[in-house]
């Protein structure tokens, strides 16, 4: 994709998972990125190292905690300075909490809100006005099936994740005629290696096979009783971060495995 060669990309969140399929598919296209996000030191200079050699394209890390506004604003700073500019914004990074409401924690809840919403809030903030000037820019909000529908137990990731369904729909229309689209991506059950963790272990305690766990986990919710892949979820950023999207703002994108048809 020529049109994305050059340009400069914040991801949230892109240490692991589905930041980390983000940004590596961004930077397959040329996309110069700025990753952020918790972990081990070693591994995340590792994969800086990886994406610089795999694809020749300049890469940093900032560790801004996304529940602090003044570290998201250094972020978005960080990034304008090493690159010129932040021509794409991924908000990704979140946290997840589950108990029923009335014993969810205080503390979890305002941390769910401030890691989930509040944070793509400040760094869409922090990054608007220089994609203003440029009249070109892409934020790519990574909402859930969850920022469609919900779930018991998960109030404060169920409100979290509509508003920021709600807040992309906001940004888009503020930018429309400005050449900025905002995008939600609203992912499914995601086979991360958190998630693959999780299925071998409750694999090595039922005695059913990798699989057959993996089935059984997501079939309540998924027809195709599949997960999504962070390099699945990673192409659909690259595709809305194209050309061929420009006329494509303001909307959620469910990539689910057929969850939302339901």
């Amino acid at each position: 994709m020529p049109g994305l060669k050059g340009r400069a990309a914040v991801i949230t969140g892109s240490t692991s998972g589905i930041g980390k399929g983000i940004a590596e598919r961004l930077a397959a296209q040329g996309v110069d990125i700025m990753l952020n996000g918790f972990g081990n030191r070693d591994e995340i200079s590792s994969l800086e190292d990886q994406l610089k050699s795999d694809f020749g394209v300049r890469v940093a890390y900032s560790g801004a905690d996304m529940s602090k506004p003044e570290e998201i604003r250094n972020l978005i700073r960080q990034a304008q300075d090493l690159y010129g500019g932040v021509d794409i914004l991924v908000n990704n990074a979140g946290i997840q909490n589950v108990a029923p409401i009335d014993e969810f924690p205080e503390d979890r809840w305002d941390a769910v809100i401030a890691i989930n919403l509040s944070s793509a809030f400040h760094s869409i903030k922090a990054a608007l006005p220089g994609m203003k000037d440029k009249r070109w820019g892409r934020i790519i909000n990574v909402a859930s099936a969850h920022g469609l529908t919900a779930s018991a137990n998960k109030s404060a990731y169920v409100a979290a994740k509509h508003g920021v369904v709600g807040l992309t729909k906001a940004v888009a229309l503020e930018v429309a005629t400005q050449g900025i689209t905002a995008n939600a991506i609203c992912p499914g059950w995601v086979l991360t290696d958190l998630v693959r963790s999780q299925i071998e272990a409750r694999a090595k305690e039922s005695g059913r096979s990798f699989e057959e766990e993996k089935r059984i986990l997501v079939s309540e919710k998924t027809p195709t009783q599949d997960f999504s892949t962070p390099e699945q979820i990673g192409e659909l950023a690259v595709f809305l971060c194209g050309d061929a999207a420009s006329q494509m703002t303001g909307a959620p994108y469910s990539i689910d495995g057929g969850w939302m048809a339901q």
